[in-house]
């Protein structure tokens, strides 16, 4: 293969990427104008975060949302079946928009596209926190605050609960990771034993 087609086949491979960034983006702004326009962004934002949290834990979920072989009427079923009268009937519009436009495969990377513009206009970054269990208020704040002064930044926290963590938390700012999970402490452990 020449160096020229090996050069095309990049750029035409990055055009690809930055349309789909641009495509998820577009998105993101969209779906923020009409929960703006609601008066409900604060709340679709929790809700589409949790919703698409859940799609990526769980395996038969994603795949009966982005299956191409299933109806667009069965995934948008599968939504309002999960989120009924228990969520803003705005999220479920905005879920089904995404699955009706044949983009559930992109949901996670719209709902955090999503996220990240609605923390941006507020000046914040985004915190995304994962326990073992679900914390309350208070545990929330403390650790917002926590984090704020470790990282110097105003921040909004969106926890996932993650059994994996086993205790303590994982927290994603950006690129940044901040580790402080028992399941960490343990693997740690475990090499300085493996070493002595």
């Amino acid at each position: 293969m020449s160096t020229s087609t090996r050069s095309r086949r990049a750029a035409t491979g990055r055009a690809e990427v930055a349309r789909r960034d641009g495509l998820i983006h577009g998105y993101a702004q969209a779906m923020i104008a009409v929960a703006e326009a609601e008066g409900a962004l604060g709340t679709v934002e929790d809700e589409l975060f949790a919703f698409a949290k859940a799609v990526e834990q769980n395996t038969a979920l994603r795949e009966a949302l982005t299956d191409p072989s299933l109806p667009s009427e069965n995934k948008k079923a599968t939504i309002h079946e999960l989120l009924g009268g228990r969520a803003h009937p705005l999220t479920a519009s905005l879920l089904a928009l995404v699955v009706d436009s044949g983009r559930a495969r992109e949901l996670g990377k719209i709902v955090d596209e999503f996220t990240a513009v609605a923390a941006e206009r507020r000046r914040h970054a985004v915190a995304e926190v994962r326990t073992a269990v679900p914390l309350t208020d208070e545990q929330r704040g403390k650790i917002a605050a926590a984090l704020a002064k470790a990282t110097g930044k105003s921040l909004e926290v969106k926890v996932v609960v993650d059994p994996s963590v086993i205790g303590g938390v994982v927290a994603h700012i950006g690129d940044e990771i901040i580790d402080g999970s028992i399941r960490t402490r343990l693997e740690d452990a475990k090499q300085q034993l493996g070493s002595v």
